[in-house]
């Protein structure tokens, strides 16, 4: 008699390494050039420079709270 199926599947499974480059953790080499830039380019109108310098600052911060966020979280159940 065979044996009755199993609901889980096979613990011995090998995965697949993913060979893509991380592009989330890649995004810093497209803030660094543009930051200096935008300060050079737009010198000679202070407003629209200031108001363009901090909307790329917030998107940088933003995604960096986006990629710690997992290990934010973890620390967090880790005290209670």
């Amino acid at each position: 008699m065979a044996p009755p199926p199993s609901d889980q599947p096979n613990q011995n499974v090998i995965r697949r390494q993913n060979k893509s480059p991380p592009f989330k953790f890649l995004s810093i080499l497209v803030y660094a050039p543009i930051l200096p830039l935008i300060r050079i380019s737009l010198r000679h109108k202070p407003v629209l420079r200031d108001r363009l310098f901090t909307a790329a600052m917030a998107g940088a911060f933003a995604h960096g709270l986006y990629l710690v966020y997992p290990f934010f979280y973890i620390s967090i159940e880790c005290f209670m």
